[in-house]
């Protein structure tokens, strides 16, 4: 394929105006998947506060606490990543999703100053930093909806356009509760873990009415990728993932329905599958959009930077990249198995 693809271009494989592109590409892939999985049950917690009972807010919050400043991390990288590899591109990109990346901006402010400043507040103020954090959280996943209908339907000003936007974005803070609830059972009991259960049942099906709706203007808007879904070799790996997806979703629907009618054991199968259905989509509209940046307008390689800026540019990445990795691996590591609430010291009187 790799060869096939640079002959259609004019390059041999082995030149840097074809590789360095190319691996600049994967590694925003690989960014814009971890912000999206890692960062995304701290977005669903912080929509999910927003419905929770007054005390229930404070222990949700305070298990985000050891992934608050790593969450940050992802947006920055990829935003930085993006300017700097493709530069050509950030005007045109920017001109058709300036909306919902103004509306992910805001979220991200919110959720970053109403998190720090509750800390800090006194009694009396938390909780209004609390919803701050909150509403900048439904605003984030609300703008990550937008996009993907903008993306999905590239024609403006439609009535059409804006009811499957609408629909789209509700959708999407959906799914991130889905996500959001999932992390919570796998971490917390109680009150809180069957409150989550009852969440996350509430928000399967809109996310799964999310995924078939994206997929199927997306394919239907755009013959390009549909003849792209259709050909011999697309075909299977369409259908591959259409299965997959599908049967996340109904285990997902039968784990929490079994918690409910059973028991309320600690299980981490329905966020480790959510996580899936995530990944999946995600890898859906990557094969769908390669190699472009702009739907048959803009290719990679078109929006490239210099190739001695992309080579200065790899060296940074090539040595900042593994650290940071391995700092969020040993951070995320604990993500996983249950949070015990910390226990006040005893003191010998």
């Amino acid at each position: 394929m790799i060869d096939t693809l640079a002959m259609a271009l004019g390059m041999p494989p082995q030149a840097p105006e074809f590789w360095l592109p190319l691996t600049f590409m994967g590694l925003l892939y690989l960014v814009v998947l971890a912000g999206t999985v890692l960062d995304g049950f701290d977005i669903g917690v912080g929509c999910l506060s927003t419905f929770a009972p007054a005390h229930l807010k404070p222990r949700m919050l305070a298990l985000l606490s050891p992934w608050r400043d790593a969450n940050e991390f992802w947006l920055f990288i990829g935003i930085g990543l993006f300017m700097a590899a493709f530069p050509l591109a950030w005007g045109r990109v920017m001109a058709e999703l300036y909306m919902p990346v103004t509306l992910l901006a805001v979220g991200t402010c919110f959720r970053s100053v109403g998190y720090e400043l509750r800390l800090r507040a006194p009694r009396e103020l938390q909780g209004f930093w609390g919803r701050v954090f909150g509403l900048g959280a439904l605003l984030t996943a609300f703008s990550h909806g937008l996009l993907l209908a903008q993306l999905a339907m590239l024609s403006q000003n439609e009535t059409a356009h804006v009811w499957f936007s609408l629909f789209t974005a509700a959708c999407s803070v959906a799914a991130y509760c889905l996500l959001g609830a999932s992390w919570l059972i796998m971490r917390e009991g109680g009150e809180l873990r069957a409150r989550a259960i009852f969440w996350g049942r509430r928000c399967v099906r809109w996310a799964a009415a999310g995924a078939v709706g994206v997929s199927v203007v997306l394919a239907l808007g755009n013959p390009g990728i549909f003849l792209k879904w259709s050909s011999n070799g697309g075909r299977a790996a369409v259908v591959g993932l259409w299965c997959l997806m599908l049967f996340c979703f109904i285990c997902i629907e039968m784990r929490l329905q079994r918690m409910i009618n059973t028991s309320l054991r600690s299980t981490a199968l329905p966020f480790v599958l959510t996580l899936l259905v995530f990944t999946t989509t995600f890898m859906g509209l990557a094969y769908s959009f390669f190699p472009y940046l702009v739907l048959d307008e803009l290719t990679l390689w078109d929006a490239a930077a210099a190739i001695d800026s992309l080579e200065r540019v790899l060296l940074l990445v090539g040595l900042a990249l593994p650290v940071a990795l391995v700092f969020n691996a040993r951070v995320y590591w604990r993500m996983f198995g249950m949070s015990l609430p910390p226990e006040p010291p005893e003191f010998n009187r």
